[in-house]
């Protein structure tokens, strides 16, 4: 028989399946700071990836172009860079371009040429037809912060989403605007759509061209050494940011290249994954049917594309976002009030298709916006924290009590019950089961969190819901 390591395992490391190192930091605040915390939290995880993979996602690192769309582009020859800058000249106006600076160090090896593009979508006439379609329908069904609306209205439009007629799905608060920081629900849907067909095309018809991100005052920095090395190598501590995310990568079912490293990004969304989407092929056909194109064959391509159609696309909040990939089981609906019942079955039959099995655990981060979420049997682990008004989320409470030695909270949440952080919120509220663990002599959790061992409604998990 062939040696099947020759192909499937040619690094020749043990295919430790529960790797790969996690870690999220962000200022409630919209502080800026730099990324030196992130790189010293991913270096003490090393032991979790293999060299084959590590980035990082930077958010309000751009602010003299806050208002431009920001596109990493990674080339692999010279002919690639002039059809992805012919392609970009054709539907953009370039503000800016340069070279993305790098210091580089033995330990990344040799890497395709880097550049960032300062972009802006050059009008289209069909766009203000669109948009003012658009606008008719959400002014007949405006609603305020904290209204709850019924499905089974005529607000059916999918600036809210369609959840049967049984549901109904609560509007996400906006939280307090921030210098450069970009609301999900505030955007110019037209030119997200066309930055989107921009970046699949150069993805999928260009030879030796590929976009590593494409957000508003973000950007994405990924490649092939151990997450600590990639930081160096992008010159992340020279950067001042408000929330960051990292990863450290263990390939299991994919070979470690540039573009494959973590984080994956779809506008301003950034996911980080450690784990396994066992249900990769249902995601990915549903997800092709609403346009998007999975070329990378990796499964946490999916969880981004799914969190764009959901949060952005169809305007859910992100505690029902969490709800669709990782939904309660039947028997934990059968159990629930009337109105929750209705509201879980509601998104389980609208999204069956979008549910995430086998074990994971991800932080997705947007504009405003950090989440951390795990699997529904807690196959993979998350700890998080909070100290002032920054929040933690990582795989290992290690690398947290290194960047905060004596944070105000730690505790493990539970499997599919989201952790969700935002800039602008003024209250710090969770709960769990486990604790969490106040530092000493700090005020309780306040009068609507749910003490230790009671229930929990899904806001009592999210942090600064406002």
């Amino acid at each position: 028989m062939r040696n099947l390591d020759t192909f499937s395992n040619p690094y020749g490391d043990g295919k430790v399946i529960d790797s790969c190192g996690l870690f999220g930091m962000m200022s409630l605040e919209g502080r800026t700071f730099p990324g030196s915390d992130a790189i010293c939290a991913m270096a003490n995880m090393h032991a979790r990836g293999n060299g084959l993979g590590g980035g990082f996602a930077a958010y309000g690192i751009y602010p003299d172009f806050a208002d431009c769309y920001a596109l990493h582009v990674m080339f692999d020859s010279a002919a690639g860079r002039d059809a992805t800058e012919a392609r970009i000249a054709d539907t953009c106006e370039v503000v800016h371009d340069e070279a993305i600076p790098t210091k580089p160090t033995a330990c990344t090896g040799p890497s395709p040429v880097l550049r960032r593009y300062f972009i802006s979508p050059k009008a289209d006439p069909r766009d203000r037809c669109q948009a003012a379609r658009r606008l008719r329908k959400s002014s007949a069904t405006a609603a305020g912060p904290d209204d709850v609306i019924a499905a089974d209205d005529t607000t059916t439009d999918s600036a809210i989403g369609s959840v049967t007629d049984a549901a109904t799905v609560v509007v996400d608060p906006t939280a307090g605007s921030r210098p450069g920081v970009t609301p999900c629900g505030q955007r110019d849907d037209e030119a997200d759509e066309r930055i989107i067909a921009l970046v699949m095309a150069i993805n999928l018809q260009i030879d030796g061209a590929f976009v590593l991100s494409c957000g508003k005052n973000m950007g994405v920095f990924k490649g092939v050494g151990y997450p600590e090395d990639i930081g160096r190598f992008f010159r992340l501590d020279e950067y001042e940011g408000y929330l960051w995310t990292a990863h450290g990568r263990f390939p299991t079912n994919t070979q470690g290249w540039w573009g494959g490293a973590h984080p994956f990004s779809i506008l301003d969304f950034t996911v980080v994954h450690n784990g396994e989407i066992s249900s990769y092929g249902t995601n990915r056909g549903f997800l092709e049917t609403q346009g998007y194109r999975c070329a990378l064959h990796t499964d946490t391509e999916v969880v981004a594309y799914a969190v764009d159609l959901l949060a952005r696309r169809h305007r859910l909040p992100m505690w029902l976002v969490a709800k669709v990939l990782a939904p309660p089981f039947w028997s934990s609906i059968d159990r629930m009030d009337d109105a929750e019942r209705q509201l879980c079955s509601a998104l389980r039959v609208t999204y069956p298709d979008l549910l995430m099995n086998g074990p994971f655990t991800v932080i997705i981060a947007s504009g405003d916006m950090m989440m951390g979420l795990r699997d529904r049997v807690e196959l993979r682990p998350l700890v998080a924290a909070t100290s002032g008004d920054m929040l933690y989320l990582s795989s290992e409470e290690a690398p947290i009590r290194l960047v905060t030695p004596d944070p105000d909270r730690v505790w493990v949440p539970r499997g599919g019950e989201a952790v969700i952080g935002r800039v602008g919120a003024k209250d710090v509220v969770t709960g769990t089961e486990r604790g969490p663990v106040p530092k000493p002599g700090s005020a309780d959790l306040g009068p609507d969190c749910a003490q230790q061992g009671t229930g929990r409604t899904q806001r009592e998990w999210m942090i600064g819901a406002g």
